[in-house]
């Protein structure tokens, strides 16, 4: 496990911008993601200084050239978790591995898959979760299914089989895009993958049942969104981040209401602007670096 002072979580241009603040002030950085949405093939022609435009894969190659100009370390590692840890530092699980850091700045966007269940929003604290390290306690002995069809899945999975023998994986109609070492895990561990799709949930006053796309009917206690990859909405539930709708709460100095967080960018619900992330990550770094300085007197 490597121990860093910061760790960003994504390498966009929030995460970037707070990058080269924290490494040139001394900080061991260390970036976790992989290329955001926006590097790719098109052009971004309203960035200042750009005045002929450029492309969004060549502007992100730049701000991460720039970070590692001042001793950033960039990874190319899926976040799965974030926990604080009892002596206030945070663990940050991944699929690769593990790493610790004294503080967070969490610039990873909004990228929350919804599962295409029709009236799940109804069961939502009724049995309904996106956080098994929050709730996976209420579940113990209980029937229960995750959704979603990756990494972060099969890891929700497996944490869920911790509380309950009885889990189960549906895909929702995608093809599961897990590395053979996790499908084997899962097989250990007696959790079925399953393609099919769940289009509706019953239920009177709480989660009872989860409806098929053929009408076939499962008997399940608790359902926990995974869909896609961990997105900041997932770390706020498990960190006890304040939250709006589906956004991070963040005052004008990027702090959360958790001490030693801190959110930038398009996470965070304002102006959804690659110049505006890039003055967030810088705000957030400044204050991350200020919080580790006051650790330390």
């Amino acid at each position: 496990m490597s121990n860093r002072d910061v760790a960003i979580i994504g390498q966009g241009p929030a995460g970037l911008s707070a990058a080269i603040y924290t490494a040139r002030a001394g900080l061991d950085t260390l970036v976790l993601g992989c290329d955001p949405k926006v590097a790719g093939d098109y052009d971004i022609d309203n960035y200042f200084g750009f005045p002929q435009g450029i492309k969004g894969k060549e502007l992100m190659e730049l701000g991460c050239d720039h970070a590692v100009k001042y001793g950033a370390e960039l990874i190319c590692e899926k976040v799965l978790a974030i926990h604080m840890e009892p002596d206030q530092t945070f663990r940050i699980r991944t699929d690769s591995g593990e790493h610790r850091a004294r503080a967070v700045i969490l610039a990873t966007g909004v990228s929350r898959v919804r599962p295409g269940i029709k009236n799940i929003s109804e069961y939502e604290g009724k049995g309904v979760s996106y956080c098994v390290s929050c709730d996976g306690f209420f579940f113990r002995g209980k029937k229960v299914a995750v959704v979603g069809e990756g990494v972060f899945a099969a890891n929700q999975a497996l944490e869920l089989k911790e509380y309950t023998p009885d889990v189960k994986i549906f895909t929702q109609g995608r093809e599961p895009d897990m590395p053979d070492i996790y499908l084997e895990r899962l097989k250990e561990m007696n959790v079925p993958v399953l393609r099919d799709k769940i289009v509706r949930l019953e239920g009177d006053q709480f989660l009872e049942r989860a409806i098929l796309e053929n009408d076939q009917v499962m008997d399940v206690d608790g359902l926990f969104v995974a869909m896609g990859e961990a997105s900041s909405m997932d770390f706020a539930y498990s960190l006890g981040i304040t939250t709006q709708k589906i956004f991070i709460e963040a005052d004008h100095e990027q702090k959360t209401n958790v001490p030693g967080i801190f959110a930038a960018g398009d996470c965070v619900g304002r102006f959804m602007q690659i110049s505006v992330a890039v003055g967030e990550g810088a705000i957030a770094a400044r204050s991350a670096i200020n919080y580790l300085k006051k650790q330390k007197t």
